[in-house]
């Protein structure tokens, strides 16, 4: 009997993302190589296998309207097979269903609270459409524990009494480069191997189904598409993205690069090769101090920085660095979110937070201190020892001294293990100041590159070049969408939070008492 194929993958990208064996699958890439195609295409075909109801399949975008284009494109696939399919259009279905019992639905969902929705369902294919447009990974993560399924071949045997395999877990997402979830999503998958390596990671886990503790690999990976291979795209579609005017968002969409910042509060400015700079001791009159976001459940930052007076500064290869009087130079950082993770934080009470900036202070200074247990192994550490000759108090959140029920406050607590802070600046319209005046100094670097000194004329902003946290999260920031002076307040922002206090340090002076201290 000759069957003729009511839809045929691409060769390339397309193919490969339908035939991969591996439980979580990010087709990523550029616009056009029919990504959302293969997304319908990869739950289709286990229909009609012998799972039944029990093949059921959710994807998600981050809003209703998203979903349009998706089921648009579902009932051109879906109505080719003529296989009795139908699409239950309410708002409350939003569903296929099929005449063998199989059902994908279409959601929304962004929130960590959005997944209770889900909670205790199955879903062994779990699909996100465009993924970074998802702000942080707790909702995607989250739904890792609804990709299950109580299919158990032998109790399903087919007619003919043979056993289907059992049924595939799987996450398949869609998206290219830009959007808010850019960096999260980078981290994940694009980092930690090149497109097409399998990554895996392998656990030992208790088998229900044997009573025994089995070793389990899950695997990821990221398949990389271009438009070049869809022979059905208009020349002219790809002529209008290539018209783009926007440097990051035509380098994501037309060449599917992560090396891009995503609708950036600051990329049109930040240049790694001229902020980023070689440590270098820094002068005993320049001012050290340092910066503090607190956060328990979501990580702290404290940042440690170098501020000019104007005085020439010696590299380690001789040479002379004079940045004009009010310069700013991130030195240190120590971010409170666990290794290889996102937005999380250590759940470290004040006090030991407290103990560990008092550690990284004497460090800086040059005494050799033993690091306290409390803080050993915790957080993101970066500095270089004995590069300054004082550190004195700088900025933290003015919340951090709130009292309740007669308790210490954050602040006192820090206190009593010696460590003190300034009042920052959180007036009306700071947030948008402090943006302003940090773009200010990025600028300022950038310009004076421009003069025949090479010397910024203006306050300017550096970092040394091991403060690697910092310059994974601070230069990707998007603007935020209904204030775009602003960064959204919703990304991975805490030290630039502590940044923006140090930069609006500069020009505000607190009424409250400053107290040094003194190393």
């Amino acid at each position: 009997m000759n069957y003729k194929a009511v839809w045929k993958p691409l060769p390339g990208s397309q193919s490969l993302s339908l035939s991969c064996p591996c439980n979580e699958i990010l087709y990523e890439g550029t616009r056009g190589p029919g990504k959302t195609a293969a997304q319908l295409a990869r739950f289709r075909r286990l229909v009609g296998l012998g799972y039944g109801s029990f093949w059921r399949g959710v994807i998600f975008d981050t809003e209703y309207k998203n979903l349009t284009d998706i089921i648009t494109q579902s009932k051109r696939m879906y109505r080719l097979f003529n296989d009795g399919a139908r699409y239950l259009a309410s708002a409350s279905e939003l569903r296929w269903v099929w005449p063998t019992g199989e059902e994908l639905l279409f959601r929304f969902g962004k929130e960590e609270a959005d997944y209770w929705d889900f909670h205790g369902q199955e879903f062994p294919f779990i699909g996100f459409n465009e993924l970074t447009k998802q702000q942080s990974p707790e909702f995607y993560e989250m739904m890792f524990s609804c990709r299950r399924s109580s299919f158990r071949p032998e109790d399903y045997p087919l007619d003919n009494g043979t056993l289907i395999k059992p049924i595939p877990l799987e996450t398949f997402s869609t998206t290219n480069p830009f959007g808010i979830g850019h960096t999260w999503v980078k981290k994940r998958f694009i980092e930690p191997a090149p497109r097409g390596t399998i990554i895996r990671e392998t656990q030992k886990v208790f088998n229900p189904q044997t009573e025994r503790e089995e070793d389990v690999t899950l695997t990821r990976v990221a398949i990389h598409g271009s438009f070049k291979e869809n022979p059905y795209l208009d020349p002219q579609y790809i002529a209008t993205l290539m018209s783009i005017k926007d440097p990051n968002r035509r380098k994501a969409w037309v060449e599917g690069s992560w090396d891009v910042t995503s609708g950036g509060r600051f990329d049109h400015l930040w240049n790694e090769s001229l902020h980023v700079i070689k440590p270098f001791s820094i002068p005993e009159s320049w001012t050290v101090d340092r910066s503090h976001d607190w956060g328990e459940s979501k990580p702290f930052a404290n940042l440690w920085w170098a501020q000019s007076d104007g005085t020439e500064a010696t590299l380690p290869d001789g040479s002379k660095f004079c940045p004009p009087r009010g310069s700013l130079i991130l030195i240190g950082e120590w971010y409170g979110c666990p290794p290889n993770e996102l937005n999380k934080g250590l759940n470290m009470s004040s006090t030991n937070v407290a103990k560990g900036v008092a550690w990284v202070d004497k460090r800086l200074v040059g005494k050799d201190a033993g690091e306290p247990a409390e803080t050993q192994g915790k957080g993101q550490i970066h500095i270089m020892p004995g590069i300054c000759a004082k550190v004195v108090a700088g900025p933290a959140d003015s919340a951090i001294y709130n009292t309740a029920d007669n308790e210490l406050s954050i602040g006192q607590k820090m206190e009593k293990q010696g460590v003190k802070w300034v009042e920052s600046n959180k007036k009306p319209g700071s947030r948008i100041n402090g943006a302003s005046l940090f773009a200010d100094m990025l600028e300022a670097v950038i310009e004076g590159k421009k003069t025949e000194s090479g010397i910024p004329e203006k306050p300017a902003f550096y970092v040394f070049d091991y403060c690697r946290g910092w310059i994974s999260r601070v230069p990707v920031l998007v603007r935020d969408d209904k204030n775009p002076d602003d960064v959204d307040t919703s990304q991975e922002d805490h030290d630039w939070d502590a940044t923006r206090y140090r930069v609006l340090h500069i020009h505000y002076k607190p009424t409250g008492k400053v107290t040094n201290l003194r190393i």
